[in-house]
C-alpha cells in the first residue's frame, strides 16, 4: 500500500507536533533529553583539552618501587598473622 500525499503531509504535521511537545515537556523539567541538541556530542570538543603529561623513568620507577614496598609490607604481615 502506497500512502497518498494528503496521508504524509498529516504524517509529518503529527511528527512535528511530537517534537514541540517533546521540546516542551523537556523545557518543564529541566531534561535536555528531549532538547534539539540531544543528538549533539556532550563535553569538550575532541583536541580542545591540555594535553597528556608524560611521566619521566624516574617517576615511574619510584612509584613502581613504592608499589613494590606496599606488597613486601603487606605479605610480611600476612606471613606473620599465619605463624601466629
Amino acid at each position: 500500500m502506497i500512502p497518498s500525499i494528503e496521508s504524509l503531509r498529516r504524517a509529518s504535521e503529527i511528527i512535528r507536533e511530537i517534537e514541540a511537545l517533546q521540546g516542551e515537556l523537556a523545557g518543564l523539567f529541566g531534561s535536555g533529553a528531549a532538547s534539539p541538541a540531544a543528538g549533539r556530542r556532550r563535553g569538550r570538543p575532541p583536541g580542545s583539552g591540555k594535553k597528556a603529561r608524560n611521566m619521566s623513568a624516574e617517576g615511574r620507577a619510584r612509584i613502581a618501587a613504592a608499589a613494590r614496598a606496599r606488597w613486601a609490607r603487606f605479605h610480611a604481615a600476612k606471613k606473620k598473622a599465619a605463624k601466629d
